[in-house]
């Protein structure tokens, strides 16, 4: 193997591709791996095919002693697993019939074949065990320039399957440095409809890496020009906030970004099934921070700041700020503010309710709902206080709140 695109491989990863090797003296690294090499980056997904039948495979390396697992028979996939790390090995295959979500394939013998099949130039390389890079059609050309061009027929590749219009954007997000390719940017624009046949977990899936993702200004701006994003985000979206967020420098957050692209962020976590705490996280940031007001970033105390950490998760607080920040005039003193504010926020204790039912009975209260009005009491106290009060000043309060909810007797 050569040993510079050996660069981004980790000494596991090149002992356990030699153990494969070893059985399945024909089969190849593949798309993500061989790309990576390149580049070169850490490869993360070792992914092989081999032109033997999945069935002859798992023999074979069961043979051989090692751990196989059938995880993608139907697409002719089972993962090795060496030394507790997978390696997905998938036989070469042909496309029967596709419907734009999902293929019907058949084996094959011919690498070009299978490399026809792919999504891109640059995820069309394979490389076998002497090291030799097969590149059918130009991919490290299109690697070196920073070019994402689809594999043989734009419109027929996203035909196949319309997720590959995001991964496209995600591609063009990590690796293009070069003019949009003419072709697919037209292929996109006139097949952007085939999105709504997807999946939501798989939009999400791809969205959530493009908007985490390097150059995502240029990215989304050319999903906007395309249609892409009125397909993704129907309920409207605000491209000129989306913009200054990123301008201001804020955390390359999936999340964060997407609350402030979309007009409508909650109605995009229900239709887009995000998780409740993606959702929840939504909802903190969809509200208004309370010292900014008018236009302006007021002054925050330290016990304000703490009611404000006790009530909310502090990365909700933080979206907040952000996102009034990106709804503010670019003004330096008032950023330098902003930025004052978060690391206060970052830097600060979460404070703990120090009491609990246990304390209540304790002091003598019986049990039942009573004794939750009366923590939910003392709890306002301690805000009240700053969140300042220690636990025996609580406890002090809490027995004041008992003996005045007592029965006379």
């Amino acid at each position: 193997m050569s040993l510079v695109l050996l660069a981004g491989l980790t000494p596991g990863q090149r002992q356990g591709l030699e153990r494969l090797w070893a059985v399945l003296p024909e089969a190849r690294l593949v798309g993500g791996a061989v790309r990576d090499m390149l580049v070169p980056a850490p490869v993360t997904d070792m992914d092989i095919a081999t032109p033997q039948p999945p069935d002859q495979v798992m023999a074979l390396l069961r043979a051989a002693g090692m751990r196989v697992e059938a995880t993608g028979l139907a697409h002719g996939t089972v993962t090795a697993v060496l030394e507790g790390a997978p390696y997905e090995i998938t036989t070469l295959r042909r496309d029967v019939m596709t419907d734009g979500r999902h293929a019907v394939v058949d084996w094959t013998r011919d690498w070009r074949e299978d490399a026809a099949r792919r999504d891109f130039t640059i995820n069309a390389m394979t490389l076998d065990r002497h090291g030799r890079l097969h590149d059918y059609f130009d991919g490290q050309a299109d690697l070196r320039c920073g070019r994402v061009r689809f594999v043989g027929n734009a419109a027929r590749r996203i035909q196949e399957d319309a997720l590959r219009i995001l991964r496209f954007f995600r591609f063009l997000g990590r690796y293009g440095h070069a003019a949009p390719d003419d072709d697919a940017v037209q292929a996109i624009a006139h097949n952007a409809a085939l999105l709504r046949g997807l999946s939501v977990e798989r939009v999400w899936s791809e969205l959530r890496r493009i908007l985490a993702g390097p150059n995502v200004v240029d990215v989304v701006g050319l999903m906007a020009r395309t249609g892409v994003v009125a397909e993704l985000l129907p309920e409207g979206f605000d491209l000129a906030r989306f913009e200054r967020l990123v301008e201001l420098d804020a955390p390359a957050s999936a999340l964060l970004r997407l609350a402030v692209l979309a007009r409508q962020p909650l109605a995009v976590a229900r239709r887009l099934k995000l998780s409740r705490a993606e959702t929840a996280y939504l909802r903190g940031t969809g509200l208004s921070f309370p010292a900014v007001a008018s236009g302006t970033l007021l002054p925050v105390t330290d016990d304000a700041l703490r009611v404000l950490l006790a009530e909310e998760p502090a990365d909700h607080l933080l979206g907040r700020l952000w996102l009034a920040q990106a709804d503010l005039p670019r003004d330096g003193a008032q950023e330098a503010d902003f930025a004052a504010l978060r690391q206060r926020l970052a830097l600060m204790p979460v404070p703990v309710f120090p009491l609990a039912g246990r304390d209540a009975l304790a002091l003598g209260a019986a049990p039942g709902p009573a004794v939750g009005r009366a923590l939910a009491r003392v709890q306002d106290w301690w805000k009240a206080q700053g969140c300042r009060a220690t636990a025996a000043e609580c406890r002090a309060q809490l027995a004041i709140v008992l003996n005045d909810c007592a029965p006379p007797e």
